[in-house]
Parts: C-alpha cells; sequence; structure tokens
C-alpha cells in the first residue's frame, strides 16, 4: 500500500489539495525510485547509492575529496567510504593523495568506471523517460515549471528560515 492510500483516511484538512498533491509526488518518487533500484540490480548488478556516486565522480573529472561527496550526497563519510572501497577493489574508482593534506583522498573514475557508468547513466535515462511514458511533452514542460516555483519558493523559505 502506497503512501496515498494509506494516509487517505487521516483526519480532514483544511489543505487537501495541497496534502493530497504532497502525497502523490511522495508517492511517485518512491515508485520510480524502487523501479531504478531494481533494474540498477537486475541489469547491472549495483546500488542507487554507488550509480549515485559515480554520478557525482562523472561531473568531477579531476576528482573530488571524500568530504565534498558525503556533502553532495547528503550521507555520512562512512557511507561514503563503504561504497568507495567496493568500486576501488573493482577498479571503477581510484583514490588519490591530496597534496598538502595527509588525511584526504581524491576520489576518481578510472577510465573502466567511466565507461561503466555511461552506459548505466544511458539505461537509467530510458528508465525515466518509460517512468514518465505517459505524459506528453507539454504536461512534463508545464510540471517541470510548476514543480520550479515549488521549488523556488521553498529554497527561498529555507535562506529565511536560516538567517
Amino acid at each position: 500500500m502506497d503512501l496515498e492510500a494509506r494516509l487517505h483516511g487521516a483526519a480532514p484538512s483544511e489543505h487537501p489539495e495541497a496534502l493530497r498533491l504532497w502525497l502523490r509526488l511522495l508517492t511517485c518518487t518512491q515508485l520510480i525510485e524502487k523501479q531504478v533500484r531494481s533494474h540498477l540490480r537486475a541489469q547491472f548488478d549495483t546500488t542507487l547509492p554507488r550509480f549515485d556516486l559515480m554520478a557525482q565522480l562523472e561531473r568531477a573529472p579531476d576528482g573530488m575529496k571524500m568530504k565534498e561527496l558525503s556533502r553532495r550526497m547528503m550521507v555520512t563519510s562512512g557511507n561514503i567510504t563503504g561504497i568507495t572501497d567496493q568500486l576501488v577493489a573493482e577498479g571503477l574508482v581510484e583514490r588519490m593523495d591530496v597534496e598538502g593534506d595527509r588525511r584526504a583522498y581524491l576520489v576518481r573514475l578510472t577510465p573502466q568506471g567511466r565507461e561503466q557508468f555511461n552506459t548505466m547513466a544511458r539505461q537509467h535515462e530510458q528508465w525515466i523517460v518509460e517512468a514518465f511514458a505517459t505524459l506528453g511533452e507539454r504536461d512534463i514542460a508545464t510540471l517541470y515549471r510548476l514543480l520550479g516555483k515549488v521549488k523556488e519558493h521553498n529554497q527561498n523559505n529555507s535562506l529565511e528560515t536560516a538567517e
């Protein structure tokens, strides 16, 4: 049972449409993520966190410090270290010393890692396209624009709250 179905019977609210939309967004996100996780496991014998780490490194060809990877992925350094260790052992990622900082490492994709990631990324794109296949181009553009407004509003609120 998804979030929408579980919470459908919750107490009435004065803002039911906004709550229903929120639940719909969460449910869609969870369903699509579950499909992506399943496809990654079945077709590439990998996990979404490994794919995400490789995606971050693909955007930084010269490498990235572990601390920066952790910040970008919003997970602990311990999680990053474990995933990185696996990818190093498989020859997909390499660690390099940071000059002047013996405690830090740069991490980057190896040529093999870049090739494997590019194959996975092309397939990932197809899975996402398929997830939105029931929407036309115009619907997708409209939804993207509307969610952009929500994103901007909430980013602005986050900045105000932080001050």
